[in-house]
């Protein structure tokens, strides 16, 4: 059974990092990934679906006993891992700048496709909480904060499965409030481009 553990909660708690989940905790996120590409992907016969479901839902059962609450999960708190091994992200790979920004690569796989080969518009605005937040935390030195506004201006289409540049900065600061921008390129062409408010939380605030 998962551990049982008190956890205060309230709050806004940056996530404790912990070696839970193992080696292959790796792993299983990306073949977790793989399954969701093939579950928008998959034209199988009847009997292949069907055979399908049956053993998804025979690992849900084998992970059911040891649901956890967010405090103790292992995902989002594996920080040797890519997003912190947590599945919903979209996978990026980022590292601060010698000029004090953020930047690295995305990439959309076949889970998030729009329609047309294009990545879906919300998608790319999780992709920007995440990406932006992330500037925000990591420039300032704040974990604790919030988004207060996103804006997403779409630009050009986005294609899945492809590496894609993403660069974000921090805008300006003025007193809790921190304003970042951010940019999703394919080479030299933008796709698309964010600006959002990240509000440093008080303490307590949840």
């Amino acid at each position: 059974m998962a551990r049982e553990t008190t956890h205060p909660g309230g709050g806004f708690n940056p996530p404790e990092p912990t070696d839970r989940g193992g080696p292959d905790y790796g792993r299983f996120i990306e073949a977790v990934r793989t399954l969701q590409d093939h579950a928008r992907s998959a034209d199988a016969p009847d009997e292949v679906i069907t055979e399908a479901a049956d053993l998804i839902e025979k690992v849900s059962a084998l992970l059911a006993p040891y649901e956890a609450d967010e405090w103790n999960s292992p995902s989002g708190r594996r920080l040797d891992l890519p997003n912190r091994g947590n599945v919903n992200n979209v996978p990026v790979h980022l590292e601060r700048t010698a000029d004090n920004r953020i930047a690295g690569t995305a990439h959309f796989r076949r889970f998030h496709l729009g329609r047309n080969g294009a990545v879906h518009g919300g998608s790319l605005a999780l992709l920007f909480d995440s990406l932006l937040g992330y500037t925000a935390a990591k420039l300032t030195g704040s974990m604790y904060q919030r988004t207060a506004y996103l804006h997403v201006d779409y630009r050009k289409i986005a294609p899945i499965q492809q590496d894609l540049q993403v660069l974000a900065g921090i805008d300006r600061i003025e007193g809790r409030k921190i304003f970042v921008r951010g940019q999703l390129s394919d080479g030299d062409d933008v796709l698309a481009e964010a600006e959002a408010l990240f509000v440093r939380l008080k303490p307590g605030q949840p």
